[in-house]
């Protein structure tokens, strides 16, 4: 099974849900993420991330384009803009959205920044978790 992770940098919430989305599908499935434009991982995404024992420095930041020609069984949309500006990836894929906030977008102090990372990357893990649940392990 193949799943696509689509957000709109592919710097956090699609790093960390493919991140997740691995670790819940073990090899039964290879998880990419990719987003309509690309601004590198996140390092606060990362540091999340590892917190809970999940590695994602080996990430990438990747355009969707690159994944055209793969054919994914699930495409993902983790933000209302990664929606729309993809609302037609040529595949016969299963479609599934829910948006995120995005912490990159939080100013604060840095205690407020990593709580803002926390509190998604736990909203992410919750929403993986559960997908996992539903459309891979029923297999």
């Amino acid at each position: 099974m193949r799943i696509l992770v689509l957000c709109t940098g592919n710097s956090c919430r699609s790093q960390m849900a493919q991140g997740y989305l691995q670790h819940y599908a073990g090899n039964r499935a290879e998880v990419y993420s990719a987003g309509v434009e690309t601004h590198g991982v996140h390092p606060l995404a990362i540091a999340v991330m590892q917190e809970d024992g999940i590695d994602i420095g080996h990430h990438t930041s990747n355009n969707v384009d690159a994944y055209r020609e793969i054919a994914f069984d699930h495409v993902i949309t983790v933000c209302d803009n990664a929606r729309e500006a993809c609302p037609v990836f040529p595949s016969h894929a299963a479609k599934h959205h829910h948006n995120f906030n995005d912490p990159a977008n939080v100013t604060g102090t840095e205690e407020d920044v990593m709580n803002a990372f926390r509190n998604v990357r736990g909203e992410i893990k919750s929403y993986c978790r559960v997908f996992v649940e539903e459309h891979v392990l029923v297999l």
